[in-house]
């Protein structure tokens, strides 16, 4: 097993804790905010902490997994924490770098996932990790970061999505102005359902094996002017995973409360299949997770509490439901032209 954790390590466990703390106790303040318009109840994340569960004997770990649920603004919702560590890198990884075959691993980061009641609120996810393999001599053979947040909503507001791109490129500028587009259009790429033909959501930012000398997606090199240090996208990491709060709370706050029936609900459910169908096809981080001998509930809890699906159900054309495809496709959603009231 990979040895003790060194100085990038421990400021990357602690800044996923910061983070994890942060985002519950913003999420709380949302609950009891939309409970006080609705009289509704709020809810309180229920929290498990766990250590080295018997998954595997491959993989050894611990971490903090928050749920939330049945609450006046989320139906469910979890913030998760883990740092593991593992003999050997997962297929997952190994299929992006094939050099790192046999390698160890070490790994922390932070999972977040939220599905309002309110239809017209959106689900949101971010995840930001830090990641490190070892050889077999012991020696670093690679270290990189990762992440990303993106939207998904049911009846989308142009207004929301602006505000969650704008906050997220915000994050971004403060550290290269070539990060929103690259990570931006790499988002619109990596949440894509190929077998629908649509994107999950309208995006927002997504990187992965990022590092100082400027590896990015699938190993190759980025356009980035200047190789950056590991502290530096240890900072990034931080701007960006506490943007997430001020990109996507607002927006439940202001749906929260907003009337709706039997149509919009069954509408959310259905579109809630497409949010299954990426996570358990498509998506890195639980494949990760499975393949490494994760902890099981702590990766799946991405998953919504209720969901349907309906035989080639498709929105009657001009309906509210049937607006929602023209936002299922990558979009400029900062320079389009406001359309006149």
């Amino acid at each position: 097993m990979i040895g003790p954790q060194a100085s990038l390590r421990q400021s990357a466990t602690r800044l996923v804790e910061d983070l994890q703390e942060r985002i519950c106790a913003l999420v709380c303040d949302v609950e009891h905010s939309v409970a006080g318009r609705t009289n509704g109840r709020p809810a309180e994340f229920a929290v498990d902490a766990w250590e080295n569960d018997g998954a595997s004997e491959t993989v050894a770990g611990a971490g903090s997994t928050r749920v939330l649920s049945a609450g006046a603004a989320f139906e469910k919702g979890g913030v998760n924490t883990s740092v593991v560590t593992g003999t050997r890198l997962p297929p997952s990884v190994v299929s992006q770098r094939p050099e790192l075959a046999g390698d160890g691993f070490f790994a922390t980061g932070v999972s977040v996932v939220l599905h309002p009641w309110n239809p017209y609120a959106p689900t949101a996810h971010c995840n930001f990790r830090y990641f490190e393999a070892q050889a077999p001599d012991g020696r670093c053979s690679a270290r990189w970061f990762g992440g990303g947040a993106d939207l998904t909503p049911f009846y989308p507001d142009i207004a929301d999505v602006r505000h969650f791109h704008a906050t997220l490129r915000d994050a971004c500028d403060r550290h290269d102005p070539q990060f929103y587009p690259a990570f931006k259009a790499w988002c619109d790429r990596y949440f894509y359902l190929k077998h629908r033909r649509e994107t999950r959501g309208v995006g927002g930012i997504f990187y992965d094996y990022l590092d100082a000398d400027g590896f990015g997606e699938s190993g190759q090199r980025t356009n980035f002017e200047a190789p950056r240090s590991p502290e530096e996208l240890l900072s990034f990491m931080a701007d960006a995973g506490g943007a997430f709060a001020e990109a996507y709370l607002p927006l439940v706050e202001r749906h929260g409360a907003d009337a709706f029936g039997e149509r919009e609900r069954a509408f959310q459910l259905l579109r809630r299949g497409r949010y299954v169908e990426f996570n358990l096809v498509y998506d890195r981080g639980t494949h990760f997770g499975l393949q490494s001998g994760g902890r099981t509930e702590s990766i799946l809890m991405s998953l919504p509490p209720l969901v349907r699906w309906a035989y080639d159900e498709q929105p009657e054309a001009g309906s509210a439901e049937g607006e929602l495809a023209a936002f299922l496709r990558p979009r400029d959603w900062l320079s389009e032209v406001p359309a006149a009231s």
